[in-house]
């Protein structure tokens, strides 16, 4: 992760958290978060966490979300798929949204919560396996950000990535 930085807290996101006031600039990412991602959360369809500046804060930095997806193995990549399973859908986790706040841009907010959720998503797979956390790139912004940090676009969809659960449990091991 980045240098030292500002403390924020990931927590779920809860009524009292100001979903109004968060801009990220993206219409889609803006509009889910004030709109759907506490529906999704009570139906269980998607857990949203958002990033604070303080415990008990209401002010939203940054948010993500995470939920269980099967993904087909002939979508992946052939060195990938001789290395999994013969299953007809292979467990994994979905990254489905992260945005920052405007207001945090360039302060490492991104990387922060791409670490906690990929944290999350490695030890959620030691009770509920998964091979990967998978995403998808609202734009090519968000394509290099994740694949800076190594996620592997889908060989037939490039604004699909995938990072697998192997490669997620060593960059935290010894953590």
């Amino acid at each position: 992760m980045s240098g030292a930085g500002p403390a924020w807290i990931i927590e779920p996101l809860a009524r009292h958290h100001d979903r109004k006031a968060f801009s990220c600039g993206k219409e889609s990412l803006d509009r889910y978060l004030k709109q759907q991602a506490r529906q999704d959360a009570r139906r269980h369809a998607a857990a949203p966490f958002v990033a604070v500046a303080g415990k008990g804060d209401s002010v939203i930095c940054g948010y993500y979300t995470l939920s269980a997806y099967g993904v087909d193995p002939g979508e992946l990549p052939e060195a990938t798929i001789k290395k999994l399973p013969r299953y007809p859908l292979l467990p994994a986790t979905l990254l489905g949204r992260l945005a920052v706040d405007q207001s945090q841009r360039g302060r490492g907010l991104g990387e922060f919560m791409l670490m906690d959720a990929l944290s999350k998503a490695l030890a959620q797979s030691e009770q509920i396996a998964a091979t990967a956390v998978i995403v998808d790139a609202l734009d090519e912004e968000a394509w290099r950000f994740y694949h800076h940090f190594n996620f592997t676009p889908f060989p037939e969809r490039r604004d699909r990535l995938f990072l697998p659960m192997s490669a997620i449990a060593v960059l935290f091991a010894g953590r």
